[in-house]
């Protein structure tokens, strides 16, 4: 039985890619009973009689999946964020690098709209691209005569890898894969200016060949809840505090009220930036008071 991967999935049918062709199939009838949903990026088994009336038959285990957007098995998370229009929100930024971290995804940052704002403020955010530079993230921040170069660098990342476009509505995520690639003519819409957000302009999610890869271009969205991390866990996905964790007093510090606590000592050094470590209390009192969710025990 033939193995292809989902490259597109829109009203119901999932668009296998196989051997350099693509199958428009329909989902197995038991997948409902089995509670399985086929995502986008998802490998599987399936058969086609042509490549208009095709079956899938079983879905292949993920190395990973993202609720928002769904895509499964990705490799890189480029998270795209405005420096102004909507303004640059470390917090929101914090919680797309969580989310990735939690699921194991590469991420690469790149900022928006640097021509809107004056050197002040680029200034500001270059002490931001430092740090996040120190953490271990790839970091673009191009001024306006250094986009192209930007862009051009941001895509060597591609090869060999499915990469998604995620961050705030309005930050430029489509503009920026048609300065990538121009053939594709996605969408793009204007802020709200009422709300400070933009429009959702990508209305399905689909896998697209580009520079040796596969990319996705992804809705955005302007928050995300974190549904999907445990409390334990949330303090190992802040890589500053994970190379220190071992140095703390107790073992399973979370870094809060335990007296000798690394990560603390190093926040008051001014070595671990104060709005790093205010979006991880945030982000534990957010965790912790989320509401337990039953149906996800068995």
């Amino acid at each position: 039985m033939p193995e292809g991967q989902i490259r597109k999935a829109l009203s119901g049918f999932y668009y296998v890619y196989y051997q350099g062709e693509t199958y428009q199939t329909r989902g197995r009838g038991n997948f409902r009973n089995r509670n399985l949903t086929p995502l986008v990026g998802d490998f599987v088994e399936f058969e086609s009689g042509n490549k208009d009336e095709g079956i899938l038959k079983e879905l292949l285990e993920r190395r990973n999946e993202l609720v928002r957007p769904p895509i499964a098995n990705i490799d890189l998370g480029v998270v795209v964020t405005s420096a102004v229009e909507p303004d640059f929100s470390p917090q929101l930024l914090d919680r797309f690098l969580v989310t990735l971290e939690n699921k194991g995804i590469k991420a690469i940052i790149y900022i928006t709209k640097t021509d809107l704002i004056d050197e002040k403020t680029y200034q500001e955010l270059k002490e931001y691209q430092e740090y996040y530079k120190s953490l271990g993230y790839t970091v673009y921040l191009p001024k306006k005569a250094e986009q192209e170069a930007a862009v051009q660098q941001l895509c060597t990342h591609f090869a060999d890898q499915l990469t998604v476009f995620m961050g705030q509505s309005g930050a430029g995520k489509s503009t920026l894969l048609n300065t990538i690639s121009p053939e594709l003519v996605l969408k793009t819409a204007e802020i709200s200016t009422s709300l400070g957000r933009g429009k959702h302009t990508t209305r399905h999610v689909e896998l697209i060949p580009l520079h040796g890869g596969l990319v996705a271009d992804t809705p955005g969205f302007s928050a995300i809840d974190l549904a999907e991390i445990e409390l334990e866990d949330l303090r190992e996905l802040f890589p500053e505090f994970l190379r220190v964790q071992e140095d703390c007093r107790f073992r399973g510090c979370v870094h809060l009220k335990e007296p000798k606590c690394k990560v603390k000592e190093l926040v008051e050094a001014g070595e671990i930036a104060d709005f790093r470590y205010a979006n991880y209390k945030q982000f534990y009192d957010e965790i912790s008071q989320r509401r337990p969710d039953y149906s996800k025990k068995k």
